[in-house]
Parts: structure tokens; sequence; C-alpha cells
């Protein structure tokens, strides 16, 4: 009985490859779905820019999408605990997102 709680609580080993790692800045989401995935869009725009190129695409299942949402609203409350509210920078504070 043991043995199998300690085969039950395998750890994931998460890899990050050389490639991935600096990561890709987006300043703009685009966000579509269909019955089975949701796909978004990290977009870079630039002032004056008249193209914005897509620097990643994410497709998840509905439930993986709703567990990105709820872990980045936990990360946010704790971000804003420690630093302080974040405040959109004027305008349209949905600037920068759109669904699809």
């Amino acid at each position: 009985m043991a043995n199998e709680n300690q085969n039950n609580k395998q750890q994931l080993q998460i890899q990050l490859r050389p490639e991935i790692a600096d990561g890709r800045y987006s300043n703009l989401a685009m966000i579509g779905h269909s019955p089975n995935e949701f796909m978004i869009d990290f977009i870079y725009t630039a002032p004056g820019m008249p193209q914005a190129p897509v620097v990643s695409r994410i497709i998840m299942s509905p439930e993986n999408a709703k567990q990105l949402m709820r872990a980045l609203a936990d990360n946010i409350n704790k971000y804003e605990a420690q630093f302080g509210e974040i405040k959109p920078r004027g305008g349209n504070p949905m600037t920068g997102f759109g669904n699809n």
C-alpha cells in the first residue's frame, strides 16, 4: 500500500529548453475558442508599426484554459498584495485584448 501511494505522488520534472528560456515579450493577446479548445495568440506591437507579429500561439483545452485563468488570478492577487494594485494606464482597460 505504501508503495502504491509513492507511485501516485510522482513529481513532474519540467524541462526548460535554452531556446525557450529567454522568453518572448507580448503586449497584446487575441483569444479565440471552439467547442474543443482555446487558442491564445501573443503578439508584440510597437507604436507606428503597421504590422504586429504573433510571437507565440498557445492552444489548450477548455479545462486547461480555466485552470490558467484561476492560476493567473491567484498570482495577480499575490502580486498586488506584495507590490500594490495594478492600475491600467489610461484609456480602455481592455486595450490589447480581444475575443474572436
